[in-house]
């Protein structure tokens, strides 16, 4: 038996009154995504353990069978892997954005989607203007990077900044969660007002401006951990050989300390514009080849979730079945192996709110020699009659690789 996830980031929402009170997944036209659910079983799945931030990082660790209280360390260590980025002991990595700021509140998390040159060069800038022997910038993708910080403690409280658009940056500064933590959150605090007094003036930001583009005007860090100590899937639950598909360095470096072989695909962006048929084309020949485990990421959803876009994050649903489903329906009823399909989102991402909640998500598990339940069409509400039921930890990836059953 062989197997692939198909993570839609961010796919679940609540019912919107301009889709006629629908959520975005029920008014997508998804006929390849209900034919898996139709031929398969649903249920639900409580990504979120109760103390967590509904955040990406937690949500799949935990639905890929990981215990957050002994392997979570935050987003900064998990992205560090996918970037080549070594984590010493006494060292703090955590992501830092780059994000526009306008007017004192936060306008955006993502500095209007920056491109990969231009912020590379903004995160020169500040290694130059602001890094020493215990600080450093790393470029990362679009407005998704890294700093380390030496001898950080992580004991800090941190918004991340795609929760709080419109709010004053001043309202949500890191803070210390103990005393021991003050010279950290004092010395990130200082680099986050220092990157407002130079950063507006870099060329790339004056060439965005002039163009009405949002400048990357501010740092924000948030999310620090140190290494974490995670086992791969194959000493948990005996994968051979898994593959992680994705843009996003944080789930490539997940991927990455689980034990899978990242795999880049042209013109995979993190967005609304990624190469969805290159993804699947990468998947199918993965899994058709020495690969036994397949996890394929699709951020678009929850770009679209947080920028409150309803009629976007229903076209990117879309494009997911019939750019990134379809093809992988055809070319595995073809093998001769069975291939077991999963498809759900990690959190759902509102509109509404344009950040995540940690409302348990819908799912679904499709293999060829699986009976089927009676749920017809997958969406946030229909899953929960599915046979499968509402699970919680460990119990999606075990049961999807039928490890105690």
């Amino acid at each position: 038996m062989k197997y692939i996830i198909i993570l839609a980031d961010g796919m679940a929402d609540e019912p919107i009154a301009e889709l006629g009170n629908k959520t975005p997944l029920e008014a997508a036209y998804t006929p390849n995504i209900d034919h898996l659910c139709a031929k398969g079983r649903c249920g639900t799945l409580a990504t979120v353990p109760a103390g967590y931030e509904p955040g990406s990082e937690v949500a799949h660790l935990s639905l890929l069978g990981y215990d957050l209280a002994k392997v979570f360390e935050g987003r900064g260590s998990l992205e560090a892997a996918s970037m080549g980025v070594a984590i010493d002991d006494g060292e703090l990595a955590m992501r830092c954005n780059l994000i526009c700021i306008a007017d004192g509140k936060i306008k955006n998390h993502s500095a209007g989607h920056i491109s990969d040159s231009e912020a590379k060069a903004l995160i020169e800038y500040l290694n130059d203007k602001l890094s020493d022997d215990n600080i450093r910038f790393f470029p990362g993708v679009s407005y998704r990077h890294l700093l380390k910080i030496r001898g950080g403690n992580k004991h800090i409280h941190f918004t991340p900044p795609h929760d709080v658009p419109g709010t004053p940056y001043a309202e949500v500064m890191p803070y210390a969660e103990c005393n021991e933590a003050e010279p950290t959150a004092r010395l990130i605090c200082n680099l986050i007002q220092r990157s407002q007094e130079i950063l507006p003036s870099h060329p790339v930001n004056q060439k965005r401006i002039a163009e009405g583009k949002d400048p990357a005007n501010s740092i924000w860090p948030w999310s620090a951990g140190y290494r974490p100590a995670m086992a791969t899937l194959n000493a948990k639950f005996g994968i051979h050989r898994g593959a992680v598909i994705s843009a996003v360095d944080l789930i490539r470096g997940i991927g990455i300390y689980a034990g899978l072989e990242p795999i880049h695909v042209e013109g995979a962006t993190g967005l609304y514009n990624t190469n969805y048929s290159g993804k699947a084309e990468a998947a199918i020949k993965a899994i058709s080849g020495d690969y036994d485990f397949v996890f394929l990421h699709i951020e678009a959803p929850d770009e679209a979730g947080h920028e409150g876009n309803f009629s976007l994050k229903k076209r990117t649903i879309e494009d997911i079945d019939r750019l990134v489903c379809r093809p992988i329906i055809d070319a595995t009823s073809k093998m001769d192996e069975p291939v077991t399909i999963a498809l759900l989102p990690d959190h759902p991402t509102p509109c509404s709110i344009r950040t995540h909640s940690a409302s348990p998500v819908p799912f679904l598990i499709y293999c060829r020699n699986m009976p089927a339940d009676n749920v017809a069409e997958f969406n946030e509400h229909s899953a929960r009659n599915g046979s499968l039921g509402a699970l919680s930890d460990d119990e999606f990836i075990r049961l999807l690789l039928k490890h105690d059953k």
